[in-house]
């Protein structure tokens, strides 16, 4: 733990009083370059048990049945730590950093007891579930092999997710980075030796994975416990107080449906488009919601980044550097996803090209992210101004953005909008951007309302 003991000589950021384009700046580097290791992270495993001999093409399909699960999985971390997180930062603001260590307490032990159901449920019910995602006889027991072993590290699962945003919420940007590198290392080592090597094929990439979460939970567990860090686990703050978590888990919960709800979006869309357009309108929408995801990684960076500073100040009753902190994450955000749109209008083929070489679905996927993509530059304001909701601590209006977007907008549109056009692939991928303006004129309309609010109850 050499390099930990280097890395927290000194504190890292003065969130109260550092200029805020250095604040912004310090924050969100390491959190974008955390997405992208993480995103990565995931390619790999699917590159190596891809070429598996003779059986690599089952074996990867059992693991692509086995992601929406894991989502899940994860969901549970940002139900505790995304929601613990801000208001921990929103205590420190406000100079009581005993409360602040109660949450993060608090919250360690439900990170332990939610690993431990979630553990034996996914133990118990894996069959089924694989199933409903879209399992079949020849994928099952590869996907049933690789989730038994990934169960059993739920816990580190767990704490790796749901500690590491204690840790960026202090400002430590560089331990929160390295927590994620630490296991995407590790777990890009490891997966050839247990996969090729000890010739484990599914259940080695599985492994793998286990021990590389294990490693970075243990990292972020020793930083939280050490003497740099300014909130500190500590046993008498374990024991579960009502008031305390449960404030956390419903702020929680905006980030925990949008995650979780990504399963069902997926199901969604493909169900509408191998009913119209066939499996080659199926592998398109593959190609396009993976470079959606890996675009928007940036966008989510960027707003990690941004919450420590807007929480903090927000506690702290310095509604200036709340504001300013605001305006900048939200010209950031802009300015990115203005230039991810550009791209995508301008050069389609580019993105497409890294996920196929295949002529038809190549052509497909072009016309169809122009479509899919056409409002993304709006997605820049839609990030700022929901996640400045969960720093802000408004857990209602938060919860329902999230709800919005996904479920009361997009998911109907995907069915809706096809009995209006004759080119019903067409309509199906016209739901995105549609939905997408909708939640945006919502979002930015409800959060020009709430921050008037929120100045004039500061001014008074």
């Amino acid at each position: 733990m050499k390099i930990l003991d280097k890395l927290t000589a000194t504190r890292e950021t003065d969130l109260g009083a550092e200029p805020i384009g250095k604040l912004l700046m310090t924050l969100a580097v390491p959190a974008i370059a955390s997405q992208i290791v993480n995103a990565l992270y995931n390619m790999v495993d699917r590159m190596y048990i891809g070429h598996i001999p003779e059986t690599g093409s089952m074996a990867l399909t059992g693991l692509g049945v086995c992601f929406p699960l894991i989502m899940i999985v994860s969901a549970f971390a940002n139900l505790v730590g995304m929601g613990g997180a801000p208001k921990a930062s929103i205590y420190m603001g406000r100079r009581d950093n005993d409360h602040a260590e109660k949450i993060l307490g608090n919250c360690t032990t439900a990170l332990v007891f939610l690993s431990i159901l979630l553990t034996a449920a996914v133990l118990v019910f894996r069959r089924p579930l694989l199933y409903l995602f879209g399992a079949s006889e020849n994928t099952i027991d590869y996907a049933e092999s690789y989730m038994t072993i990934y169960a059993l590290g739920t816990v580190f699962v767990q704490l790796t997710l749901g500690l590491n945003s204690f840790i960026s919420a202090q400002g430590f940007s560089k331990i929160s980075m390295f927590t994620v590198i630490i296991g995407a290392v590790t777990n890009i080592i490891l997966d050839p030796v247990f996969i090729f090597g000890l010739d484990m094929g599914v259940q080695g990439a599985a492994l793998a994975t286990v021990i590389s979460q294990a490693l970075s939970a243990v990292w972020a567990f020793r930083f939280l416990t050490g003497n740099v860090t300014v909130l500190r686990i500590k046993k008498e703050n374990l024991r579960v107080r009502r008031h305390i978590l449960f404030p956390c888990l419903a702020l929680g919960i905006a980030p925990f449906i949008m995650q979780s709800t990504e399963s069902l979006l997926v199901l969604c869309f493909n169900s509408s488009l191998l009913k119209y357009g066939g499996d080659i309108a199926v592998g398109a929408m593959t190609i396009l919601s993976s470079v959606m995801q890996f675009a928007l990684l940036p966008l989510q960076g960027l707003t990690q980044g941004g919450q420590p500073i807007i929480s903090f100040n927000y506690g702290a009753g310095n509604m200036p550097r709340v504001k300013a902190g605001f305006t900048l994450l939200l010209k950031c955000c802009l300015t990115y996803s203005t230039l991810l749109w550009a791209v995508c209008m301008l050069l389609p083929r580019l993105p497409v090209m890294i996920f196929t070489s295949a002529p038809e679905l190549t052509e497909l996927s072009v016309w169809a992210l122009r479509i899919y993509m056409a409002s993304v530059f709006l997605m820049g304001a839609q990030n700022a101004c929901q996640q400045s909701f969960i720093a802000l601590g408004n857990a209602k209006v938060s919860t329902f953005l999230a709800i919005f977007r996904k479920i009361i907008v997009l998911i109907p549109l995907i069915y809706i909008l096809p009995h209006f056009f004759s080119d019903k692939v067409f309509a199906v991928f016209l739901a995105e951007p549609v939905a997408d303006a909708i939640a945006v004129a919502t979002t930015c309309t409800m959060f020009t309302i709430e921050f008037k609010k929120l100045m004039r109850k500061s001014e008074a």
